[in-house]
C-alpha cells in the first residue's frame, strides 16, 4: 500500500475509505452482524417463513414449530472507545505516518476504518473519547451528518504530543461509565494501552466484566509497541525516560533490567488475555510495529470465520 495515501494529509474519512476498500473486498460476508435486544416471547410457526427464528430446542421437547419473538430487531449498533490519555503517545516522534505511528495515531485510523466498514454495512456507529474523563460521548447512530462528526473528532486527535498538557488514564472509571452511558445493547470496541491501575489490575478487569454483564459484546484492541514498551528494547546506554502523563523521570541503562521488565509485562498481558477470555471478550493483540491495517484484517478474517 502507498505510504501516501495513508499519511494524515487530508481527509480521515477519505483515507478510510481507501483502507476499508483494501481489505473488505476479502470479506465474502460482513465479519459483524446485527442482533435482537430482547427475546420477548415465542409464536408459532407460520409456513413459508424464514426457519433462521425456530426453536429448535423447543421442537425437540414439543415437537412444533415456534418461532422467537424480539422486542426489537435492529442492526448492529456499534460504540467506537479511544483512550486519548498522554501515554497513547508514546512513542513520541517528530513524524508519524503510516510506517511510523504512535500509539493513538494507530487508534485513530483503525478506528476511523471500523467506522466506515460499519457505514458500509448500514450499522450505527458511536464514539467515546476518554482519559482521566469521558471527554466526548456519541450515541450509535446512521446518519451521514453524525459519521462524518465523528470523524472530524477523530481527525483533532491526530496532533504531536503537547509535554505542556499532560492527560492522566481513569480507564477503570471511564469503563464503567461507558457500560451506563450505552443504554442498549452494543458491540464496543476499545482502543487502549490498558495503562491503568498496575498495582490493582482486578478493578480495571472489573470494568470490562461491567461491559460484558450489561449485555454488550466487547472487543478490545490492546494497543501498544510489541519492541520499545514490551521488551524494552533500547541501545546499551543510560536513557532519561519521561512519563507521558505524570512527567516524573527515570534515569537507567535499559539493558540491566530488561530481563525482569519483559518478564512483568509479558505475564501483565497474559493475564489481561486470561481475563478478556474468562468475560468472553475478544482481545486483539495491536502492536504497533504491524501496519494497522494488515491487524484489523487479520482480525476480520479471524472473525468471519468464527461467526
Amino acid at each position: 500500500m502507498n505510504q501516501a495515501n495513508i499519511a494524515p494529509l487530508g481527509s480521515l474519512e477519505f483515507h478510510a475509505r481507501q483502507i476499508v476498500e483494501g481489505f473488505i473486498t476479502g470479506l465474502h460476508k460482513s465479519p459483524f452482524h446485527g442482533f435482537s435486544v430482547e427475546f420477548a416471547e415465542h409464536r408459532l410457526y407460520n409456513t413459508g417463513e424464514p426457519i433462521r427464528n425456530i426453536d429448535w430446542k423447543l421442537f425437540g421437547r414439543t415437537e412444533k414449530l415456534f418461532v422467537k419473538r424480539y422486542e426489537e430487531e435492529t442492526n448492529l449498533r456499534c460504540q467506537l472507545v479511544i483512550d486519548v490519555s498522554s501515554s497513547m503517545y508514546f512513542p513520541v516522534k517528530q513524524h508519524l505516518d503510516y510506517h511510523s505511528p504512535n500509539k493513538l495515531w494507530f487508534s485513530v485510523y483503525s478506528a476511523a476504518a471500523l467506522a466506515e466498514l460499519m457505514r458500509r454495512q448500514r450499522d450505527a456507529v458511536g464514539l467515546d473519547l476518554f482519559d482521566d474523563d469521558i471527554r466526548i460521548h456519541t450515541d450509535a447512530k446512521l446518519s451521514p451528518v453524525h459519521i462524518n462528526m465523528i470523524y472530524s473528532e477523530m481527525e483533532k486527535l491526530l496532533q504531536p504530543y503537547d509535554k505542556t498538557d499532560k492527560k492522566p488514564t481513569k480507564a477503570t472509571d471511564c469503563l464503567h461509565k461507558i457500560a451506563e452511558m450505552t443504554h442498549k445493547r452494543s458491540l464496543v470496541i476499545i482502543f487502549s494501552d490498558m495503562i491503568d491501575n498496575m498495582e490493582s489490575p482486578d478493578e480495571l478487569f472489573a470494568a470490562l466484566e461491567h461491559l460484558r454483564y450489561n449485555k454488550h459484546e466487547v472487543v478490545l484492541f490492546h494497543v501498544y509497541d510489541g519492541l520499545l514498551e514490551q521488551k524494552l528494547e533500547f541501545e546499551n546506554r543510560p536513557y532519561r525516560f519521561v512519563d507521558l502523563e505524570s512527567g516524573e523521570v527515570v534515569k537507567l541503562n535499559p539493558t540491566e533490567v530488561q530481563q525482569r521488565y519483559s518478564e512483568i509485562m509479558k505475564a501483565r498481558k497474559d493475564e489481561l488475555l486470561r481475563h478478556c477470555y474468562q468475560y468472553q471478550i475478544d482481545y486483539v493483540e495491536a502492536d504497533i510495529n504491524k501496519l494497522y491495517d494488515q491487524v484489523l484484517t487479520a482480525y476480520l478474517i479471524k472473525r468471519q470465520k468464527l461467526f
